[in-house]
């Protein structure tokens, strides 16, 4: 099939995407952060890598993974071939991971007509489909046009009065460990502690082999720590799980969500605890 697709959810199954290779207006974007590419590194086919730590973070900004600008995502976006009507599907070798930080990118850019691959590369590999070696996007630059959405992202200044004034609900995607100073933040030097007056929601909990959990199941996840109306943000180590918490609130049908782009290495830095 050749016929252009419009993504309508958020996530696509491994044996949709697989039937619809061919559709001329499909993307497929590899979102795997901080990616090592060898000799034997493989793809699902035609995919391009986004380059998270790279190519779509400001670089300048002393916290990973920071929120690139309107004009440097557009750049990069069109450097790989994405255009204003392509259909986007996006994976990482995780399962989903770092795919739902793309996702959220793109549509705090204004752009809708993405999703992502349910249990990302590692599902698509045990389902046998074909894989192809690794290869950097040598096509045509595209006409693709950002344009930044309020409120999808988070500072550090948002986020303090929220906690302050508790005017939203602050969901932690951490690990329990992490979120309870139960065991050390993986980056050096940053300290154990939560944001106040935030809850904790693995985003492990969403979760099941990598794959997504029922819908269902991730609703009832929510519904213990939110209306459906509230407020929320999302926080994480980087801003990167936060994501797949976002994810699992737009299936949920929460409309009032953001995302803490520093998350915890950004406040653990600036707050004293």
């Amino acid at each position: 099939m050749s016929d252009k697709i419009t993504l309508t959810d958020p996530v696509v199954s491994v044996s949709w995407l697989n039937s619809h290779l061919d559709a001329s207006n499909l993307v497929i974007l590899d979102g795997t952060i901080a990616k090592v590419f060898t000799a034997d590194s493989k793809q699902i086919p035609k995919a391009r890598f986004f380059d998270i730590k790279q190519k779509f973070s400001d670089t300048q900004n002393e916290f990973p993974s920071a929120f690139p600008s309107e004009a440097q995502f557009q750049e990069e976006a069109r450097l790989l071939g994405v255009n204003s009507d392509s259909a986007i599907v996006v994976y990482d070798d995780k399962g989903i991971y770092s795919s739902a930080r793309v996702w959220w990118l793109f549509k705090a850019f204004g752009y809708n007509n993405v999703a992502i691959l349910d249990g990302g590369f590692p599902e698509w590999k045990k389902m046998n489909y074909t894989i192809e070696p690794a290869s950097a996007y040598q096509g045509e630059k595209g006409n693709f046009s950002a344009e930044l959405q309020p409120g999808f992202m988070q500072f550090f200044n948002d986020v303090k009065a929220a906690s302050e004034n508790k005017s939203h609900t602050i969901i932690d995607a951490r690990s329990a460990a992490r979120y309870q100073c139960e065991t050390p933040e993986p980056r050096e030097g940053l300290r154990m502690g939560t944001i106040p007056n935030s809850v904790n929601l693995p985003f492990t909990d969403l979760l099941s082999d990598g794959k997504l959990k029922s819908t269902s199941e991730i609703k009832e996840a929510f519904q213990k720590l939110a209306k459906k109306d509230d407020p929320i943000i999302f926080s994480c180590g980087s801003g990167i799980t936060a994501c797949v918490l976002a994810l699992g609130a737009t299936m949920s049908d929460y409309k009032n969500i953001s995302v803490y782009d520093g998350s915890w290495t950004e406040w653990g830095s600036l707050v004293d605890g």
